[in-house]
């Protein structure tokens, strides 16, 4: 996709992303559903998370917890969870993350923000539905950097969420204050898309100026 059909202004002289870059990350990246067998390799997973964690998350509470699934026995754990039209994808994925929130994040608010952890701790530890909503709220904010990142190393991405996240959790997060909310595939796709982009809403229905 070319920079005129993603909008009618010049992208190239408002951004400091270079054309390329732009491309990789929006406007030629596609979600996938089809995959090479190319491995993905601990380096890159590693690289992945180390920009994911940069972008910014409310008190730096940084909630999302990730659980990469590469083993065959942990992916057929986690299909029998997942809805039938995303089974398929996800056992061929060369590797699937598992994204959920802590609903402690709060704890460790003396690593993350210890500038403030003295007066914002308890009052979290005694609103659980505040701390909670707070969480999911950002970890799915986290969850945007990450497919970013994932694509910023050279990987396509295919988040969903259609699965049984009781069942995940209780496969994967059992015994931890973690909630799944996203599953994602990541690898290179096996080939160019063979669907169109489907369309995207102009500027003037999807934003005010006031």
């Amino acid at each position: 996709m070319s920079i005129d059909i993603a909008t009618e202004i010049d992208l190239d002289s408002q951004l400091t992303l270079d054309s390329e870059a732009t491309a990789a990350l929006f406007l030629d990246a596609r979600t996938a559903n089809a995959w090479s067998d190319e491995e993905i390799t601990d380096e890159t997973l590693q690289a992945i998370y180390a920009l994911t964690k940069m972008g910014p998350t409310a008190f730096n509470g940084q909630p999302l917890r990730i659980t990469w699934v590469r083993s065959t026995e942990a992916r057929e754990r986690l299909v029998e969870h997942m809805m039938d039209g995303n089974k398929a994808k996800t056992l061929a994925a060369p590797m699937v993350a598992v994204l959920s929130f802590s609903t402690e994040w709060h704890s460790l608010m003396p690593t993350t923000a210890p500038h403030m952890a003295d007066m914002l701790m308890p009052m979290f530890e005694a609103n659980v539905e505040s701390r909670t909503t707070s969480g999911s709220n950002n970890a799915h904010v986290q969850a945007g950097y990450f497919i970013l990142a994932a694509r910023a190393a050279g990987l396509a991405v295919g988040p969903m969420t259609g699965f049984n996240p009781a069942g995940v959790d209780a496969e994967f997060n059992a015994d931890s204050s973690h909630s799944a909310f996203m599953v994602v595939n990541l690898g290179k796709p096996a080939g160019p898309s063979t669907h169109d982009r489907l369309p995207r809403l102009d500027f003037d229905l999807a934003t005010v100026t006031l």
